[in-house]
């Protein structure tokens, strides 16, 4: 791939490929972490996927990042209590200040020898903060692979929609300040 360079006017920081911060975080589901179905908790599976997005953002930032928004968690399938869920988390997209983390959940029984299958996915923005809380610049993401060049792309459309949505509601709320 080629260095795509930084992703804002003014910001000099040496970009980072996908593959540099990329983590996954597994956890063995308990009988503590379930809801009255017998299931696990969809916000404990949520918990998993904040805390190994946060480790990405951190890793990438090269410090503190705050959760700015969760988009798209998808639950695909139940998680039972005695499966081992794997957190797979990396970095798709830089801006100026954030970064969105893309999160596949994968989930094995921890006594079987059966591949791991998908059981959700998730898209997370995070905006990396100074020691004050203000906005600080990140690197820039430099996708290691097609695949990654190809999550770059996607990322770009969804905050396209995150913005757009976000202004057709304070349009629409300004238009009916009351209602």
């Amino acid at each position: 791939m080629t260095d795509q360079g930084p992703t804002s006017a003014g910001d000099d920081l040496p970009g980072k490929p996908t593959s540099a911060s990329r983590t996954t975080l597994s956890h063995i589901m308990t009988a503590n972490e379930t809801n009255l179905l017998g299931t696990v908790h969809g916000g404990v599976i949520m918990k998993l996927v904040d805390d190994a997005a946060g480790a990405v953002a951190g890793r990438h930032s090269g410090g503190p990042a705050v959760t700015a928004s969760m988009d798209e968690m998808v639950f695909l399938s139940p998680v039972r209590v005695g499966d081992l869920v794997h957190v797979h988390a990396q970095c798709n997209w830089t801006g100026r200040t954030s970064m969105e983390i893309g999160v596949r959940v994968m989930a094995e029984r921890w006594n079987e020898s059966t591949p791991a299958q998908q059981v959700g996915s998730a898209y997370l923005v995070f905006a990396a903060v100074d020691e004050d809380g203000k906005p600080r610049s990140v690197p820039p993401v430099l996708p290691d692979s097609e695949r990654n060049a190809r999550r770059f792309q996607e990322a770009q459309i969804r905050r396209t929609h995150r913005l757009a949505r976000r202004r057709a509601i304070r349009e629409l709320r300004e238009q009916r300040p009351d209602e």
